[in-house]
């Protein structure tokens, strides 16, 4: 368990009576299995940690076991409570230095005479992705603070298809740390939009407060918008795939990709894209995958693999016929 996790697990259940398993995997951000790990480890810790099973079951700290967050101050509380980000994060946050002393005095307060190991010791937390580069773009720390003036702002923000940045005015919710990016999260025109910063050349408060949609708040946004992008199938690419490759398939496209059967040395799959172009990700596999289907995917990536030949030279240099190109399976 990471600290940042065994703070929030012990906040979540000193602010309420009972509360389900379910209930702090999702304020926590883990699956119910680590969650219950989780507080398997809290008992055999010494803290009064009760799990009760069953319909009317669920999870109390009993009493003497909450925390005393009297000690801590107002800026402390507010950033303790701010769970998910590593160490990393918090210091572009420039909340570093009020987390490491609210953890500090909690702490003191509630280690076991006999512990093992202390987890901070033996667990190391890094969300950044492989082979990401340094922070780029705008400061984290300078637009929370003037997301948390509740105004609108006026972004400066360059899209993908775009060669420079354009002016536009959005209403903040606030920002994310997901995969080692930072997001802007806000509505433009009411729709909810994510914004990275490494993409936003500038940024101007205005003096009109933000105009939010009613009842709505920063996780419902991101809950949304994550989900949109996790479980798209706009396009469903249909291939067979080479078992060698397969773990390597799971690492690239995470929970897009489905597997089907397996048929001697390869496995029938699917790709859940969100648009025809996303086939590109299929191409670093080469002579690997063979697209089934739709006849569309197939045609697409037909004509880059046959870019490519051209780029690196003529069909003939590579012992390709005309007709028989690349991953592509003419049946």
């Amino acid at each position: 368990m990471t600290p940042d996790r065994f703070f929030c697990l012990l906040l979540a259940l000193r602010s309420r009576e009972a509360v389900t398993a379910a209930d702090l995997a999702d304020r926590a951000g883990v699956s119910v299995r680590t969650v219950l790990r989780d507080l398997r480890w809290l008992q055999e810790a010494g803290f009064p940690v009760v799990v009760e099973r069953g319909r009317w079951g669920g999870v109390r700290l009993l009493p003497g076991g909450a925390l005393d967050t009297s000690r801590l101050t107002p800026a402390e509380r507010d950033h303790l409570a701010l769970h998910g980000l590593d160490d990393e994060q918090r210091n572009q946050l420039g909340a570093g230095a009020e987390s490491r002393r609210a953890r500090a005095k909690l702490a003191a307060r509630h280690r076991p005479a006999t512990s093992p190991l202390p987890i901070s010791t033996v667990v190391l937390t890094d969300n950044r992705p492989w082979f990401g580069r340094d922070a780029e773009g705008a400061d984290p720390s300078a637009v929370v603070a003037d997301v948390r003036r509740g105004v609108r702002l006026r972004i400066r923000y360059r899209r993908s298809e775009d060669a420079e940045p354009a002016w536009q005015v959005v209403d903040p919710y606030g920002l994310l740390a997901k995969a080692g990016r930072w997001y802007l999260v806000a509505d433009r025109s009411g729709v909810p939009r994510l914004y990275a910063l490494e993409r936003l050349a500038d940024w101007r408060p205005t003096r009109a407060p933000r105009r939010l949609r009613p009842a709505t708040t920063l996780a419902d946004v991101v809950a949304d918008l994550t989900s949109r992008w996790e479980t798209t199938d706009a396009v469903r690419i249909h291939a067979r795939l080479a078992v060698r490759q397969l773990d390597r398939a799971g690492r690239l496209l995470g929970s897009r990709l489905t597997v089907h059967c397996r048929e001697g040395e390869e496995v029938t799959i699917t790709v859940a894209c969100r648009q025809l172009e996303d086939v590109r990700q299929l191409l670093p596999f080469a002579d690997d995958l063979t697209v089934t289907g739709p006849p569309e995917a197939r045609d697409r990536i037909r004509e880059l693999a046959t870019r490519i030949l051209h780029h690196y030279g003529d069909r003939k240099s590579f012992g390709v016929t005309p007709g028989h190109g690349g991953c592509i399976d003419d049946q």
